[in-house]
């Protein structure tokens, strides 16, 4: 495999959540699906539209007559809680985030806080040290406001940031914050076109911290070419 940015060092990364460190795609879309067909929605043309923004962005979004919009989500956020079944860690997401210094990283979610515990609990990954969740912003990826949020907590600037994504959504926010980004791949059903760097999974790679205390990506010896 080719390494992401293998000439390059970074002051923090920050990791969006599902479908880049763990994978909820199952129990989201069975939750999403029931909530659609309530709703009289063409369920195969919704679902795609779910990923990588918060809830209350997708239900707007669809300017349904007489919808509570808050309630709605919190009736959605309750039932994602309830349904964790089949969440699992992207491969090797667990180990490259134990081996990150506790100050130079954070999960950056459009899940709310709750949930985001929930999942990362039910995938078997540790507790971020700092998490930007989904109502710690006004406004929600794409828009760039968590991951700014995110650098500024870690004393770092953006363009020294690296950001794992793995949703358009996502993707754009992380461009508009002036991060460089690392697309992964491994909940992706279709090909995905893009011009960032691309990972399947962490399995292959290693974060080390070089002379200057700075963050770089390594391949495991014999894991990565």
């Amino acid at each position: 495999m080719t390494l992401p940015f293998p000439d390059h060092a970074f002051g923090a990364f920050l990791f969006d959540m599902d479908g880049t460190l763990l994978s909820s795609i199952a129990a989201a879309e069975r939750v999403w699906a029931a909530w659609a067909t309530r709703h009289g929605l063409d369920v195969a043309a919704f679902l795609p539209t779910i990923h990588g923004v918060r809830a209350v962005e997708t239900i707007r979004a669809l300017n349904l007559p007489g919808v509570d919009i808050h309630a709605e989500v919190a009736a959605l956020t309750q039932a994602e809680l309830d349904d964790v079944d089949g969440i699992e860690s992207i491969a090797g997401a667990a180990v490259f985030l134990a081996a990150l210094p506790a100050d130079r990283w954070a999960i950056v979610t459009s899940a709310p806080r709750q949930l985001a515990i929930r999942r990362l609990e039910a995938a078997g990954i540790p507790l971020p040290p700092l998490m930007v969740a989904g109502e710690d912003v006004t406004n929600g990826k794409p828009a760039p406001d968590c991951f700014l949020l995110a650098a500024s907590r870690l004393g770092q600037q953006p363009h020294d940031c690296l950001v794992f994504e793995d949703a358009p959504a996502g993707i754009r926010a992380a461009e508009a914050a002036g991060t460089r980004v690392v697309v992964v791949t491994a909940t992706h059903t279709h090909r995905f076109e893009t011009a960032h760097p691309t990972i399947h999974g962490y399995e292959a790679l290693a974060p080390l911290t070089d002379a200057a205390g700075r963050l770089v990506i390594s391949g495991l010896a014999g894991r990565a070419a």
